[in-house]
């Protein structure tokens, strides 16, 4: 039969999915009106005027006050379902208009297409132009890299009718948006409203200012502390806690789809969690143990003082029953733990199946260098609580409140081990260097960062009324709190585009898909590679999708869906793409003695051989600067050029077409 408490967590989650859905909805309206607006002016680039810069604070006044009075309705118990509109509205436009607002003249997200952001942008073209999963850039591999947010946005610019490079600014900060307003739905399922609003507008500006440039983690940022505050309800409960248990399965399955290190980390914190509460569960089943025999030799002395033979009392004490073993307390929240485990598999077989499949069939072995990385950041442990600055202060006030009420709060208790598990992590990515490898700690200090705010954020509400209590409630002293907290959150908010300002100013720096550059100034050789996409679709006669190209400019990918024969690095390789062999045979094919036996070579290649070659020129020679992975070195790539004579491409099979400082070889076949 289905008990009361079973029925009142069905309702609960029904609710909360209604309103999920509903909040998803308000910010996505939020979301595609702000940017359009935004984008229906001609405004001054951002590395080049204050205009946008102050319009963004504005705009976070504004966001702020709407999650101000929200506030306000929840704690006067007035309009509670304006007051939900309210907070949706004021969190979704916060992401809106601290993100839109400063790259509203450029078409580019932060980064542009630099570094990083170059592969996410040629990962998003990939699957804009297919909705297969298929490798960022080798034909005939299965993505190694989690699809889930690029396989979206890749459905939403088909939809559109947009580029993978031109939906990627739009698509990141609406997503972002959404994400936002989601967990503050789910934060309003944990705690009192009220401190679910401040605690989601705590860690939704942290994410914006040091997770937004991963645009992909940054979704999965704003709910990480929630779902360990939903993980351990779950685990740490003797019965029910199911519908939590579920949702932390599907939370660590759509991380597994999106991100894996965030997958890597909020799983290492959930399995510690499982561990912890079966070690209190046991240790509470014997503690519970030790008082029922203390309660049987009580009464067994009780029954032998009052009874005529004392043997009797005796045999009576022995025949209470024997206590249940303490070890199979641990068996309900191992049980939960296996189940969320579970789920999440589930959910994340359905992007990574491919892989696995192609990975047990043998037909490459693995490598890759994805791990390669250790800059100066992830060799010491981060410590923002001691920081001078707002941040600094907002979380010691959370480390504070996790030591003072981590016996008392399981919610401090869930935060807590969260930080902990983050150290941990850290730890033992240092001790991986040993092994020659990282774990690439230095990503997780958005994860820390907001953990602690949304501690921060209940330690101060707790904080001040305590000493609202303590000095006999004096009316003024609550709203002093108040307007130190709105005018932190203020000073804070402001100063995330300072915070982003390389970022920002790259945007605006990087020429785009169209050859343009948004401050204005003379675009890059990328301008050329409108007019290079043309001829190489009238020379090879195929799609975009059906030709690879061999190119050091790496870009041209990004914007356009061609395969490439070689990665950026072998750091955004798929392990699976032998990235050192083909890096040896590129220059085996450069000391070849003549055309006709370059033409052999390329119809012998153990992969699929180019269909094109986008060189830059340099004299006598066609040149591609490639790139070496020599970690434990920081900077971890080494760049070193690979020289083809011209002369290698005299063959008829060869066409060759110049393009400012390139030179596009089409191979006929």
């Amino acid at each position: 039969m289905t008990t009361n408490d079973e029925v009142r967590v069905g309702r609960r989650v029904r609710a909360g999915i209604g309103e999920g859905a509903a909040a998803a909805g308000v910010a996505l309206v939020v979301a595609v009106v702000g940017l359009f607006a935004f984008s229906a002016v001609q405004w001054p680039a951002f590395n080049s005027s204050n205009v946008t810069r102050a319009l963004t604070t504005v705009g976070q006044v504004v966001s702020l006050a709407l999650l101000v009075v929200a506030v306000l309705l929840i704690r006067l118990r007035k309009r509670p379902v304006v007051a939900k509109l309210l907070s949706w509205v004021g969190i979704s436009s916060f992401v809106t208009v601290t993100l839109g607002m400063p790259l509203a003249a450029t078409k580019l997200y932060l980064f542009g297409v630099s570094v990083d952001q170059e592969f996410r942008t040629e990962y998003l073209t990939r699957l804009t132009d297919s909705a297969a999963l298929r490798d960022m850039t080798y034909v005939d591999l299965p993505p190694f890299y989690p699809a889930g947010w690029f396989w979206i946005g890749g459905r939403v610019g088909n939809v559109l009718g947009m580029d993978g490079w031109e939906v990627f600014k739009p698509y990141a900060i609406g997503l972002l948006a959404i994400a936002a307003a989601v967990a503050l739905v789910l934060w309003m399922q944990l705690v009192r409203a009220d401190m679910a609003v401040g605690a989601a507008a705590a860690v939704t500006a942290m994410t914006v200012a040091y997770a937004s440039p991963e645009a992909y983690g940054a979704v999965l940022v704003v709910f990480i502390p929630p779902v360990l505050v939903l993980a351990w309800g779950a685990l740490h409960r003797r019965s029910g806690g199911w519908g939590a248990a579920l949702g932390t399965g599907v939370f660590l399955g759509v991380a597994a789809c999106f991100y894996t290190l965030y997958l890597a980390i909020a799983a290492f914190t959930v399995v510690i969690m499982g561990i912890v509460a079966a070690g209190l569960a046991v240790s509470a089943q014997r503690a519970a143990g030790r008082r029922a025999d203390r309660s049987a030799r009580a009464v067994a002395r009780r029954s032998a003082t009052g009874s005529t033979d004392a043997a009797e009392g005796s045999a009576g004490a022995a025949a209470l029953p024997a206590s249940r073993p303490a070890w199979r307390a641990a068996v309900v929240p191992l049980t939960k733990l296996a189940a969320i485990g579970a789920i999440a598999i589930v959910l994340a077989l359905v992007v990574w199946t491919p892989y696995l499949l192609k990975q047990l069939s043998g037909a490459t072995l693995p490598s890759g260098s994805a791990f390669h990385y250790l800059p100066e950041s992830g060799a010491q442990l981060a410590f923002p609580m001691l920081e001078f600055s707002l941040r600094g202060a907002l979380c010691l006030i959370g480390v504070l409140w996790l030591v003072v009420r981590a016996g008392s709060s399981r919610r401090a208790q869930a935060l807590g081990i969260g930080v902990v598990s983050i150290y941990l992590w850290t730890l033992l990515s240092m001790l991986a260097t040993a092994a020659g490898t990282t774990l690439l700690s230095f990503r997780l200090e958005p994860v820390l960062l907001a953990l602690l705010a949304a501690a921060g954020v209940f330690g101060f509400v707790e904080g001040a009324t305590a000493i609202y209590q303590a000095l006999n409630e004096p009316a003024p002293l609550r709203t002093a709190a108040a307007a130190i907290a709105v005018l932190g959150a203020m000073a804070f908010a402001q100063t995330i585009p300072t915070v982003l300002t390389h970022e920002i100013d790259t945007a605006y720096t990087d020429t785009d898909g169209n050859g343009e550059r948004a401050d204005q100034r003379k675009p890059s050789a990328v301008s050329y590679y409108r007019e290079i996409d043309a001829a190489l679709l009238a020379q090879t006669g195929r799609p975009r999708d059906e030709s690879v190209v061999l190119t050091a400019d790496t870009t041209f990918l990004a914007f356009y869906p061609y395969w490439g024969f070689q990665a950026l690095t072998s750091h955004y390789a798929n392990p699976l793409s032998d990235f050192k062999a083909r890096a040896a045979t590129i220059a085996d094919w450069s000391e070849l003695p003549d055309s006709p036996a370059l033409v052999e070579a390329l119809a012998k290649s153990p992969w699929r051989a180019p269909d094109a070659f986008l060189f830059r020129n340099d004299g006598d020679n066609y040149t591609l600067r490639l790139a070496e992975d020599v970690y434990p070195n920081d900077p971890n790539v080494k760049r070193y050029t690979v020289a083809f004579p011209k002369s290698l491409f005299t063959d008829p099979a060869f066409t060759a077409t110049e393009f400012g400082p390139f030179t596009l070889i089409t191979v006929r076949r």
